[in-house]
C-alpha cells in the first residue's frame, strides 16, 4: 500500500494529490485510508520514510560490491542515473519532491528532508575520503566540498529525470562528475 503511494505523491507531489487519487491508487476506499492513517499527511509521512529506506537499501547493496572509494562513489551516481530516466524517471523524487513542495511551509518535513539530503552527503564524503587514502581519488580534492557539490549532481539528476532524459544522458552526467575527483 505504501509503495503504491509513494508512486502518487512522487508523480504529483503532496499538495496536488488528493484523497481520491490516493484511495484509487492504492485501491481501498478513504474509510479504510482513515483507519489505517489519521489523515493524509499520516499517509505521506509513513510513504517518505518507506521511500527513503527503501532507496538506503539499494544504495547499502551497491556500495557493498564496490573495492574502492572511487568505485563507491561511481555506484552512488549509477544508482541515482538508474533512477533517473525513463518512467522511473518522470515519476520523480520524492525526497526532492518534498524539499520543493513542503520544506518552506512545514518545518518538519524540512527536518526530514534535511536529514536525508546529510545522510547522502555524508555517503559522498565517506567514500571520497577512502578514495583518497586508497589512492583512486586524488588528495588534493576537498572532500566535504566535493561531497556537497556530488550531492547537487544527484539530486539535480533527479528533476532532470523528470523531463525524460535517457539513461545514456545519466550515466555521461555519472561519469562527468566522477571526473572532478581526478
Amino acid at each position: 500500500m505504501l509503495d503504491k503511494a509513494i508512486g502518487v505523491f512522487s508523480e504529483f507531489g503532496y499538495h496536488a494529490t488528493s484523497l481520491g487519487r490516493l484511495t484509487t491508487a492504492i485501491g481501498i476506499t478513504e474509510g479504510s485510508l482513515y483507519k489505517a492513517f489519521s489523515d493524509k499527511r499520516a499517509v505521506f509521512l509513513a510513504a517518505f520514510e518507506r521511500y527513503v529506506e527503501l532507496r538506503n537499501n539499494r544504495l547499502v547493496e551497491e556500495l557493498a560490491r564496490a573495492d574502492s572509494g572511487r568505485e563507491r562513489v561511481r555506484a552512488i551516481l549509477n544508482v541515482y542515473a538508474g533512477y533517473s530516466h525513463g518512467s522511473l524517471g518522470r515519476r520523480g523524487c520524492l525526497v526532492v519532491g518534498s524539499a520543493v513542495d513542503l520544506s518552506s511551509s512545514d518545518q518538519d518535513m524540512a527536518k526530514r528532508v534535511r536529514i536525508v539530503l546529510d545522510g547522502h552527503e555524508g555517503r559522498l564524503v565517506d567514500a571520497i575520503r577512502q578514495g583518497q587514502v586508497d589512492g583512486s581519488i586524488s588528495m588534493g580534492i576537498e572532500a566535504e566540498s566535493a561531497g556537497r557539490l556530488l550531492l547537487c549532481v544527484v539530486q539535480g539528476m533527479r528533476v532532470l529525470g523528470k523531463t525524460g532524459r535517457s539513461h545514456d544522458e545519466m550515466l555521461e552526467i555519472a561519469e562527468s562528475a566522477l571526473r572532478l575527483l581526478d
